[in-house]
């Protein structure tokens, strides 16, 4: 039985199964690239729409979903490369500038809240007098400094994994590698242990 085996393996030549192995190994490599490539030009369209104030979302979905759909899409590179790797700088600096403005808004609205209370507080007293440290008191009671801004970070950092393995290209490329790396070992196994049977009975 294992010797039929043996012998249906040494018809087909092992090299051949070697040329195969090599071609698909060299697709495979080819389709990890081209993958790692396309996400790069993704990662780049997201990082022009972020400094042109572009459609930033319609970019990360697109980078986000290609990512998720693809293996060999890391967005990191090296041990000392920036966590989450997508920080979109203009972004933040446009989230903190629009709070800034809401913030100076509610101030100056602050402000005049606080001289109508003080006003009627003291009624009898003009723009000075016991009035200011009124009006001072109400807005540090109550009014938002601009140090307590806060942008929350998943509005402009971001972090998409890809997938171990994925149903494409460079995925089944990689798996008919194996197997094709597999078939070869053995058929190598197979020629040799013919070989030396044969050697044997010649002996």
């Amino acid at each position: 039985m294992i010797r039929d085996k043996l012998s249906q393996f040494r018809k087909v030549p092992y090299g051949v199964f070697l040329v195969l192995f090599v071609i698909s190994l060299v697709l495979s490599i080819y389709a990890l690239r081209q993958n790692n490539q396309q996400m790069l030009q993704l990662r780049a369209a997201v990082y022009e729409a972020d400094k042109g104030g572009g459609n930033v979302e319609k970019a990360l979905a697109d980078l986000r979903s290609y990512v998720h759909g693809h293996m060999n899409t890391s967005l990191s590179s090296g041990g000392n490369s920036i966590k989450p790797p997508i920080q979109l700088k203009y972004t933040y600096e446009r989230l903190v500038t629009a709070q800034q403005a809401e913030v100076n808004a509610a101030n100056s609205q602050l402000y005049t809240e606080a001289q109508n209370y003080c006003q009627a507080q003291n009624p009898s007293s003009f723009s000075g007098g016991p009035r200011v440290p009124c009006i001072e008191e109400y807005i540090a009671t109550y009014g938002i400094q601009a140090g307590e801004i806060n942008i929350p970070a998943s509005l402009y950092k971001f972090d998409f994994v890809s997938p171990t393995w994925s149903p494409e290209l460079a995925g089944w490329s990689l798996m008919v590698t194996a197997v094709l790396f597999l078939v070869f070992a053995a058929s190598f196994v197979a020629d040799r242990a013919v070989s030396l049977r044969l050697k044997k009975r010649q002996l």
